[in-house]
């Protein structure tokens, strides 16, 4: 079934969607891509695309290079559809985490380059900050929100400890994070309330926890020097699960994200609610439109991450 462009969101996925040789395939068919991956490669200073394409698994792993390979990524692929697509426009973006900035560049409201130095002040930030405050993340399985806000705030209270939700990703799927106290504690307890599966993530940061508050700081000051523009669609911010009206809301999303939950859930009810009918995954792997497909089950929903992102548009 084709897909229209005009009723369709553009999503961006976030930290964890990496994978080695991701792009490599694109950017040898779409010499557009190949430019995209060549131009980051100058900005930043070393071989971002040949982290993303031959790896070793654990350097595209440090968060300091994971945000900068997905965002060249998901950049790189935007820019083959647009050129696919002459007059290429959507009724919207979001993206998840990380993924907000490449949204915000496919709207217009940040350049490529801006975008850039962005994901890698977020990166360093974030991985200074969990040198400083050490802490984790675990994926919580079957259970939903209200419960796991539930066993964060019991945790807490037992522990002393910092422990909340990160990412309301999509029905019976949270994120929570915190100190390793608050943790262990609330990863327990949500066992014995019955959830399906609690899985520690294979990070030593908190994202999305007042323990980033240090990363939060950092990066603020590097939004604050970037030059931002009211953007010409829709973008989804994460803070607040609904459209950055201006360039002062945008600056005041990305200076609370960090420390902020991801309210995933709610975008894509509040995107199909505005009249969106199909969601296109602009970026390595499937995981956002898993999701779509399970908070918005009668929608459209693909991933283009492929030599060919515009063949499954029809």
């Amino acid at each position: 079934m084709a897909v229209d462009l005009r009723t369709s969101a553009l999503l961006f996925p976030g930290q964890g969607s990496q994978y080695v040789g991701m792009g490599q395939a694109l950017a040898k068919e779409n010499p557009l891509a190949a430019q995209a991956f060549a131009r980051a490669d100058s900005i930043l200073g070393f071989a971002l695309s040949r982290l993303c394409w031959e790896g070793p698994a654990d350097d595209l792993n440090d968060t300091a290079f994971t945000q900068p390979a997905i965002f060249t990524h998901s950049i790189a692929i935007l820019q083959v559809l647009q050129a696919r697509f002459p007059g290429f426009r959507a009724a919207a973006a979001a993206g998840h985490s990380m993924g907000e900035i490449s949204a915000l560049v496919a709207g217009g409201a940040l350049s490529f380059e801006d975008g850039l130095a962005l994901v890698r002040e977020r990166g360093l930030a974030m991985k200074q900050a969990g040198e400083l405050l050490p802490g984790g993340m675990a994926a919580v399985i079957g259970l939903d929100l209200e419960q796991a806000e539930a066993a964060c705030a019991q945790a807490a209270e037992r522990t002393r400890a910092v422990i909340g939700v990160a990412n309301d990703n999509c029905p019976g799927q949270v994120v929570i994070s915190g100190d390793e106290a608050g943790l262990l504690a609330a990863m327990e307890l949500l066992k014995q309330s019955g959830a399906r599966k609690v899985m520690r993530l294979a990070v030593s940061i908190a994202a999305h926890s007042p323990l980033m508050i240090p990363a939060q700081e950092r990066f603020s000051r590097a939004v604050r020097q970037t030059q931002l523009h009211q953007a010409d669609l829709p973008v989804y911010g994460n803070v607040e699960a609904a459209p950055l009206q201006s360039a002062a809301s945008i600056e005041q999303d990305l200076r609370n994200q960090l420390t902020m939950r991801v309210r995933w859930t709610e975008t894509i009810h509040n995107l199909a609610a505005a009249g969106v009918t199909a969601f296109l995954e602009i970026g390595p792997g499937t995981v956002l439109t898993g999701l779509a497909k399970r908070i918005e089950p009668g929608l459209q929903a693909l991933a283009l991450d492929g030599t060919d992102p515009g063949a499954a548009l029809g």
